[in-house]
């Protein structure tokens, strides 16, 4: 079972950053990375990128986990940001800072000069870290609207936004929250937003907040529209029917007798949920069921040659095992009865090697695939290899078709079975539209699907698959309900330490686990609702 960790959310703001647009300020945006061995850094968040401003302060808090029996090194990277790529390659470098999450935690809030590199600072830069635990599982969501607000540009009227702060145990405001900005509409409707109750308002239901109207301007010179101060257990009361504020400029209201307002914002609606996580949901019981697939096609090479994917070398390991092993080790210690199935793809069988099998026990028992644990399924193929044609074409889609089967079957109303498909492959996939189509059904299954390239192609359409740059989408064009493919490159981690492969390959199973019992609207199970899980 992994440590339980605790949950620390970071707040960041920075003063004199560097100006590296001609023109205006820089449009800042703040990246975490944590250092995953020697000189490689793995990104865990980021904020939003906020335009022209050289002092800013962000509103989207950078979440990590904190495991206090290990130094987690960390660097805050900041960026000017000008162009709609996620890729921080072709953008301008603002400084940065490298620490410890333990210094931050023991600090509480902690300032640092900015630096270009080791030795050289980031002109008069600095940035600022706070640091608060996550205990409170409660999220608050609100819908704010607002009606007849002050004009404040010369022509049009005004871009309004809202700005949340809550009074710090110093006295002073702290952001938590800025809403998107509605351009040209001096009534404007705001999305609803979900923020951690404990970010929001320090848990504490009577803490003074304050709600800043701007009207904002592309040169980050935002103006005040009005203000208003409020408490969440004022903010609950439009459960029932609207909350509304006056929304007041003290500059205005000083020189004006018969000032009323600077218009109205509304509290539309106000509800408060539990954020479950993934520890809740496996401690009261949630099965996490691993199934391993295992790319027999000709594309790896020859088996008995030294140049095959799947040649064993004299210590008995190829990339295949290498892979498995270390992904394996994790995963199974969240399986309670160690029986995993496990397949190939992409091979003729004996005895008579006709059509290629694009889903065949690995140990050669299609009534009964399960292999006891990693080593059961190590064991299979190393039996099973030497019988084995390789083949093509390439195909997931029966793979994944047949653990969405199953998982259909395991979907019940309670949170108590989650399914893990590991496919390993040289990436050479053949069916990557049924693969598609498969994949936008399953994101509405408890299932998950990690993809470990073996070997040295380039992984185009894996990449597709995972989504993280848009939205995967069927061939009719549907949308995948959530997020449920994860892909990782062997080669990546061919020499990092073993544990590196299955943090990277495991990164983002909890949070999809969380997502789709949400999305289910179902509680974490207590222990004794746990079911036993269906056979394939």
């Amino acid at each position: 079972m992994a440590d339980c960790v605790t949950k620390v959310e970071l707040t960041i703001s920075c003063t004199d950053l560097l100006n590296k647009d001609v023109g205006s300020k820089s449009d800042p945006l703040c990246v975490l990375l944590q250092s995953s061995g020697k000189d490689s850094w793995t990104e865990l968040a980021r904020t939003e990128r906020l335009d022209n401003s050289s002092s800013p302060a962000f509103s989207q808090r950078l979440k990590l986990d904190y495991h206090f029996e290990s130094v987690q090194n960390l660097k805050l990277g900041v960026y000017d940001i000008d162009n709609a790529s996620s890729d921080l390659g072709d953008d301008d470098y603002l400084g940065g800072v490298e620490l410890t999450l333990g210094q931050i935690v023991a600090s509480k809030t902690l300032t640092r000069p900015l630096q270009l590199k080791k030795g050289k600072p980031a002109g008069k830069g600095s940035i600022t870290i706070t640091a608060e635990e996550m205990k409170d599982k409660r999220v608050i969501q609100l819908e704010f609207e607002a009606k007849n607000l002050d004009k404040k540009d010369t022509f049009g009227k005004s871009d309004p936004f809202l700005e949340f702060f809550k009074k710090g145990d110093d006295g002073k405001w702290q952001l938590v929250h800025r809403t998107e900005v509605v351009k040209n509409n001096l009534s404007p409707t705001w999305k609803k937003f979900s923020v951690p109750l404990q970010t929001f308002c320090g848990s504490d239901l009577d803490r003074l907040l304050k709600v800043d109207c701007s009207d904002y301007d592309s040169d980050g010179t935002h103006d005040l529209i009005g203000s208003f101060t409020t408490k969440v257990s004022e903010l609950q009361k439009a459960g029932s029917s609207p909350v509304s504020f006056d929304c007041i400029h003290s500059e205005k209201q000083k020189k004006k007798k018969s000032y009323k307002n600077s218009g109205v914002v509304s509290l539309k609606s106000c509800k408060m949920s539990t954020h479950h996580s993934f520890l809740d949901y496996v401690m009261g019981g949630c099965q996490i069921n691993f199934t391993v697939g295992i790319d027999f096609t000709g594309s790896n090479g020859d088996p008995r040659s030294p140049d095959s994917l799947h040649y064993m070398s004299p210590d008995g390991l190829n990339q295949y095992l290498s892979a498995l092993w270390s992904v394996g080790n994790v995963v199974q210690d969240y399986d309670t009865d160690k029986l995993f199935p496990a397949f190939g793809f992409g091979a003729k069988l004996p005895p008579d090697y006709q059509a290629a099998n694009h889903e065949f026990a690995l140990n050669f028992n299609p009534t009964n695939p399960y292999c006891k644990g990693i080593d059961g399924i190590i064991e299979a193929y190393r039996m099973v290899m030497p019988q084995l044609r390789l083949s093509g074409p390439t195909n997931f889609s029966p793979l994944i078709n047949h653990v969405a089967s199953i998982a259909t079957q395991g979907q019940s109303n309670t949170a108590s079975q989650y399914f893990v498909l590991l496919i390993l492959t040289d990436g050479e996939i053949t069916d990557l539209d049924q693969t598609r189509d498969a994949i936008v059904r399953a994101s509405r299954l408890p299932l998950s699907v990690i993809i470990v390239g073996v070997g040295p192609a380039d992984f185009k359409a894996m990449e597709l698959l995972d989504g993280d740059d848009g939205v995967l989408r069927s061939t009719v064009g549907e949308a995948v309900a959530r997020d449920i493919v994860q892909f990782v490159p062997y080669r990546k981690f061919k020499d990092a330490p073993q544990a590196s492969l299955a943090q990277s390959v495991l990164a983002e199973v909890p949070n999809q686990l969380v997502s789709y019992f949400k999305m289910r609207g179902l509680e974490p199970p207590k222990p004794a609702a746990a079911a036993a899980a269906p056979t394939s």
